[in-house]
């Protein structure tokens, strides 16, 4: 989940990373079959530490039924308008045959045992975490406090809200995208709106009213996941489902870039996202999904959650990882126009989950660290994305001329899986690299089920350049 704040009248973005996903100002329902409320508020607190804070209950669990009219989110424009494939005979066929398999071998069979913690809806989707509806633009906002007169931009916030209910596993990350949008404006007037990102698998889903695409985190372990992969190839086959389009959930990331609004997440290209209205004295701002993002036909792989543009170049820069073949790793460069200036083979000895990565004025700093994928353990019963203790954590150091990637320096950073980095600079005239993220342990405890409690800490990584050494130092550790 990401955040991003744009204002208009800069050429700059600020991200602010939040690690805790509060939607203390949305009090929507806590699962699929609690009420929307009748009418939507927001509060914006300015200046708090002026105010008293106070701890806030927990929803409910059980909520009155849902009115009939609000029984599910409606998007806002369909990619493919009114997507409802035409089956001859054969294919109709061939889809009960399909569903009844998925039935009998997944739906049935996952009934029967309990779902892990990390995977189990009523747990992942539960609290603040639980969808929440689309909400066109809402006036009349409570403000507590004043928001300042040279304040006037859009604060925008992704993340992962799923628009039907899970058939069966769900993991936090696999739900669809939903960008937040709260337009700030001089006279304390701030208006809200909140739309999903209209990418080919919610598309294709709303279109049939049931989940047709595996999620890849939540559902691909052991024989169901294979199965369930099977499935969704043999409805591509038979043309139920369009997989060409996109696959992915654009719920992680968001980037303001070269007069566009992307949508990211690392199973799919970006999603170009309108900020529409927030000019006029009285209107709000509402989105608008584009589609689909290649960078004009430039680029036609997936691109991880969190690119990163330069402050002094505008550039653009971002990684794309592969699970499957070599090379698994790419660093792609687009100057301020959008024209591809860098596509490099960063060499890696296996497929490994980078979702973010630093960068400094002359380095791109890229994780290569212990949670990595290895197919072959859907075979043996488990989940494709693990942690491999084995391996040892490194940081490549990239120069930002470099063509060829033949310069790059790996060095080693024992225990740090970084999952998030805030902040990175050079010191002593480019001989040594600072980074800032933040440290997860046990690495892989949000993918899979750990008895250790998870522990986050935000440290402060040095390399060497000249020696290839690393240290690490905890700033701030939360458990």
């Amino acid at each position: 989940m990401q955040v991003i704040t744009h204002f208009p009248s800069s050429s700059n973005t600020t991200t602010i990373e939040n690690l805790t996903k509060n939607k203390s100002a949305l009090p929507f329902h806590t699962n699929y079959s609690n009420s929307f409320p009748s009418k939507i508020t927001c509060k914006l607190l300015i200046n708090p530490s002026k105010y008293k804070t106070r701890i806030i209950s927990p929803p409910p669990t059980k909520l009155d039924p849902l009115p009939k009219h609000l029984t599910q989110p409606q998007p806002t424009l369909p990619l493919i308008p009114n997507y409802q494939p035409t089956l001859n005979p054969f294919q109709r066929l061939a889809a009960s045959a399909l569903d009844k398999i998925e039935k009998s071998l997944i739906l049935d069979q996952e009934k029967r045992h309990p779902l892990p913690k990390t995977v189990d809806p009523d747990i992942q989707l539960s609290g603040n975490y639980a969808p929440v509806q689309e909400s066109p633009v809402h006036a009349g906002l409570e403000v507590i406090g004043e928001i300042p007169s040279g304040l006037h931009g859009v604060y925008l916030r992704n993340g992962a809200n799923p628009m039907l209910p899970p058939s069966g596993a769900h993991h936090l990350f696999d739900g669809d995208g939903m960008i937040h949008a709260v337009n700030l404006r001089p006279g304390n007037q701030p208006t809200y709106s909140c739309r999903y990102t209209q990418t080919n698998r919610l598309v294709h889903e709303y279109a049939a009213g049931r989940n047709l695409f595996p999620k890849p985190v939540g559902e691909l372990h052991g024989r169901t996941g294979l199965i369930r992969l099977g499935l969704f190839y043999a409805r591509a086959a038979i043309g139920l489902v369009d997989p060409t389009r996109g696959i992915g959930v654009a719920n992680a990331g968001l980037v303001y870039f070269n007069g566009r609004l992307l949508a990211m997440s690392e199973d799919d290209l970006p999603y170009h996202v309108n900020i529409n209205g927030g000019d006029d004295e009285g209107g709000g701002v509402d989105l608008e999904t584009i589609g689909r993002f290649d960078f004009d036909g430039q680029v036609n792989c997936p691109l991880i959650a969190h690119p990163k543009v330069d402050p002094n170049t505008g550039d653009l820069h971002t990684l794309s990882y592969d699970v499957l073949r070599k090379p698994y790793l790419k660093y792609f460069r687009f100057d301020k126009w959008g024209l591809k200036t860098r596509e490099v083979s960063v060499p890696l000895p296996q497929p490994t989950m980078i979702h973010d990565f630093a960068m400094t004025q002359n380095f791109v700093v890229i994780p290569d660290n212990q949670v990595v994928f290895k197919l072959s353990e859907m075979v043996r019963g488990g989940s494709p994305l693990m942690f491999d203790p084995n391996k040892r954590a490194r940081f490549g150091v990239l120069p930002k001329d470099d063509t060829t990637g033949s310069s790059i320096q790996w060095i080693e950073v024992p225990d740090s899986f970084c999952f998030h980095f805030m902040n990175a600079w050079e010191e002593n005239e480019g001989k040594h690299v600072v980074i800032i993220g933040s440290c997860m342990s046990p690495p892989d405890s949000i993918f899979n089920d750990n008895d250790d409690p998870t522990q986050i800490e935000l440290c402060e990584i040095r390399l060497d350049l000249e020696t290839g050494k690393s240290t690490r130092r905890v700033t701030c550790a939360l458990t």
